[in-house]
């Protein structure tokens, strides 16, 4: 395989190789750093037996996600605050048209949804990566992972109970977000607590995750009298230096906060039942790196 063709291999993979990545890390540099070692794999590998790549990419990529998941474990339990994984800018909507499909991958890479993921083993959360988000048969996933499949299904089943006993409970309509989303924005520029509140469920969170380099609160809020009152208090004081722009990240709607031109911050709301269940807050500047401004 010439090495134009070798590298025009690897570039068709790339974008699922960064899927399968950031879905096992979570953290867009951690992802990009394993993608690109599995580049340096296949373009030193000999590739004459290598009947097919992208079996081959995924496997390498997948176990070098698991290494890369179990040295960074520590680094996390060190965190300052509430952790949320780093925004990943998503645009399901050209690159892939079947709804379904694109539902599905929004899901699996969702905050919500990450977030559980973080409570799994590394083997754990390889396996449910590669069965739900991307529909690996359990015997490609026993090869890849180099296990039995027997050990995979039983993975792949803790896996699934684990994640489904703490994901969200509800589905996030597009539309319905984007409402409420320009209405909670209207509503926390004007400085309106009661308006907030008529939009927040009872029981809403917010989240807010800064690594202890920025403001933002060091646990979560829990309810809506205690969310309103923060996102009013916060906005009262800098709205009118900011610039906010609408974009989509890990799979929805979210919004871009601009101070002097510069990524502040990234807001992203879970709606249900017309109300907002939950506030992500992402103000760690190290997680705000790959967001382009413009």
């Amino acid at each position: 395989m010439a090495i134009d063709t070798a590298t025009d291999v690897f570039e068709e993979h790339r974008p699922v190789l960064m899927g399968v990545a950031y879905r096992m890390l979570a953290r867009v540099a951690d992802a990009e750093d394993v993608v690109q070692e599995a580049w340096l794999r296949w373009s030193a590998e000999d590739r004459s037996d290598v009947r097919e790549p992208r079996g081959y990419l995924v496997r390498v990529t997948t176990r070098l996600a698991i290494d890369r998941l179990r040295q960074v474990r520590t680094r996390r339990e060190a965190y300052v605050g509430p952790w949320l994984p780093e925004p990943y800018v998503t645009d399901f909507g050209e690159s892939v048209p079947d709804s379904a499909e694109r539902a599905l991958l929004a899901d699996s890479v969702s905050l919500a949804v990450l977030v559980v993921l973080e409570s799994l083993s590394p083997l754990e959360r390889a396996v449910f990566v590669l069965k739900e988000a991307f529909g690996y048969p359990y015997a490609d996933i026993a090869a890849i992972l180099d296990r039995t499949e027997p050990a995979v299904r039983q993975l792949a089943g803790r896996a699934r109970r684990h994640v489904e006993e703490r994901r969200p409970r509800y589905e996030v309509d597009p539309a319905e977000r984007r409402d409420l989303t320009e209405r909670f924005l209207a509503a926390a520029g004007e400085g309106d607590l009661e308006g907030l509140m008529a939009l927040l469920a009872p029981e809403a969170r917010l989240i807010g995750d800064s690594g202890g380099l920025t403001r933002a609160p060091q646990r979560v809020l829990d309810g809506a009298e205690k969310v309103g009152r923060f996102v009013v208090g916060v906005t009262k004081k800098s709205v009118s230096a900011l610039e906010l722009r609408f974009l989509e990240v890990n799979g929805g709607l979210a919004v871009l906060v601009l101070s002097g031109g510069k990524p502040d911050s990234i807001i992203q709301l879970d709606v249900a039942d017309g109300r907002v269940q939950c506030v992500y807050i992402v103000r760690n500047p190290e997680k705000l790196v790959s967001i382009p401004a413009g």
